[in-house]
């Protein structure tokens, strides 16, 4: 499974372009919008997809995503749906790579191993838990590769050289860098920084670097992307999706385009990226 993560960015490489990954949080608003959602991301021009798992106490999200984990909820999406929208987008797209993001918990009562050979089924090439160090790699990052699932690791500004090995030890498919310190979708930092922490990374994984938080406009993506193997956009497009919904939190006529339109602009932002960095 872990093929369709390869080749993704080898073939980004080739063209010489940095990758946009997408997030959006699975059943926000509910079921069908989201998987509307999830089909129109790759026309838009995302090359990642990363689908949330709502979760009741998101402890590092920024409230953009609470909000949208909270309306996910309580539209009834589950762990069980999250994989289903996963399936349901299979059906039409079989070659984007597809990342589910968010906490241990619904997973360890799910159960792991079920949960890994339901994942594997729904066509998951890769799991970011964003609550799980590597002291716990046992817990699910190990069988998860066992059955080829990339387990995505996030490295910070914190992140120090004597701690990086240990968080890139059994990390594969990219490493997902976190731009700064705080919650999701705060303000974006010096792009000088983030070059010389997307070099500093690289000098010890061959992986691809993603870099995220903060990214909201084309401009900050083609900064971005200057340096990094991809550029991670969550908070503008859920932030997208609120803004597209009725004052009860229901979908409109335009949820679904709203975020399209967004995309297709970010797309842009990181399809010039390296024409830039080599002028």
């Amino acid at each position: 499974m872990t093929a369709r993560m390869d080749k993704r960015f080898a073939d980004l490489k080739a063209e010489g372009r940095p990758a946009l990954v997408t997030y959006f949080m699975g059943g926000d608003p509910d079921y069908e919008t989201s998987l509307g959602i999830m089909k129109g991301l790759p026309e838009a021009g995302s090359d990642v997809i990363e689908l949330g798992m709502p979760f009741s106490d998101p402890m590092a999200d920024g409230p953009a995503i609470q909000l949208a984990g909270q309306r996910a909820l309580k539209g009834g999406q589950t762990l069980k749906k999250t994989l289903q929208l996963a399936a349901d987008f299979r059906k039409t797209n079989d070659t984007t790579p597809i990342v589910m993001m968010g906490y241990y918990n619904p997973i360890y009562i799910y159960g792991v191993e079920k949960f890994l050979d339901d994942a594997l089924a729904s066509g998951i090439d890769g799991l970011i838990i964003v609550d799980l160090p590597p002291e716990m790699d046992d817990e699910l990052c190990i069988p998860a590769l066992k059955k080829g699932i990339n387990f995505i690791r996030l490295a910070t500004p914190t992140t120090d050289e004597k701690r990086l090995p240990a968080v890139l030890k059994n990390t594969s498919g990219f490493v997902y860098y976190v731009s700064m310190n705080g919650i999701t979708g705060s303000a974006l930092p010096d792009p000088s920084l983030i070059s010389g922490a997307v070099k500093r990374i690289k000098d010890h994984t061959d992986l691809p670097v993603c870099v995220g938080f903060g990214v909201k406009t084309a401009e900050h993506a083609k900064v971005i992307g200057g340096s990094a193997d991809g550029v991670v956009v969550g908070t503008a497009i859920v932030n997208q999706v609120a803004t597209s919904l009725t004052a009860d939190g229901k979908a409109t006529a335009d949820t679904v385009q709203a975020v399209a339109t967004l995309v297709r602009g970010l797309s842009t932002g990181t399809r010039s990226a390296r024409l830039v960095a080599a002028e």
